[in-house]
């Protein structure tokens, strides 16, 4: 029989065991076996791509106010891993040109989510673009956004490149709706995924990858019901999980 290929993506690095979206997190999925990274893009006030969830730097880090209104040298001087333990004091926010010069020469592949929903940072599309093509790792990386303006926006730039729409809401046209923004794939919040919604994505040539996914039985689940990606804050217990489920299967 064959074996299941899932992917197994570390979701803003191996997050469970590292400051999220920093270079230990990242470092950690690598030698941890992930098959690739999830990581989230804003833009600063400079208009450089950084790596960081939140909108506001209050929750993962020494800091208050909007990445926004911070240039990337001033982002570099907060704290951005005491918060989660103190081993990691000092821990600086990194800039996508550092992350994919780091990951350019790694078998690793890339999911790059634009955090455009709430603040509409202009021409972030372009930049990251520009970015990921420079580094020659376009072939390799998905885009990702809960802004379906941004996916749509994407594909006039590039429609070769791999995009999914976010989303954790039960929306009754889904499919169609993300067909339409020209998205290759979906990626839902685990609570949502059915096998009615696989089976009608694949009807459809949609892919569909499930997030966030930590437990072995949800992971079971995932890859019993064929999800092309999980992503993941334990990318080594995904991949443990995955073996056991192809061992149990063959």
């Amino acid at each position: 029989m064959k074996l299941l290929n899932t992917i197994v993506y570390a979701h803003r690095g191996a997050s469970k065991l590292a400051p999220e979206n920093t270079m230990p997190a990242f470092e950690l999925a690598y030698q941890l076996d992930a098959d690739g990274i999830e990581t989230d893009v804003q833009l600063t006030k400079d208009r450089v791509p950084v790596l960081i969830h939140d909108e506001n730097v209050r929750r993962t880090t020494n800091g208050t106010g909007f990445v926004q209104d911070y240039t990337f040298k001033e982002l570099q001087q907060l704290d951005a891993g005491s918060w989660f333990s103190s081993q990691y004091i000092n821990t600086s926010i990194i800039s996508l040109d550092e992350f994919l010069r780091w990951i350019k020469d790694k078998n690793l592949k890339l999911n790059i989510e634009l955090k455009n929903n709430v603040i509409e940072y202009k021409d972030l599309e372009d930049i990251v673009y520009n970015l990921l093509k420079s580094y020659q790792v376009l072939d390799r990386t998905v885009i990702s956004s809960f802004n379906s303006k941004s996916i749509k926006r994407f594909n006039k730039i590039d429609p070769n490149v791999t995009t999914a729409y976010l989303t954790s809401q039960k929306i009754v046209d889904l499919i169609p709706f993300a067909k339409s923004k020209g998205a290759s794939g979906l990626h839902i919040k685990n609570r949502i995924l059915s096998k009615s919604l696989l089976d009608k994505a694949k009807e459809s040539n949609l892919y569909v990858s499930v997030w966030t996914v930590n437990r072995p039985t949800q992971m079971m689940r995932c890859y019993k019901l064929g999800c092309k990606a999980i992503f993941t804050d334990v990318p080594h217990v995904a991949k443990e999980t995955l073996r056991l489920f192809n061992k149990r299967s063959n």
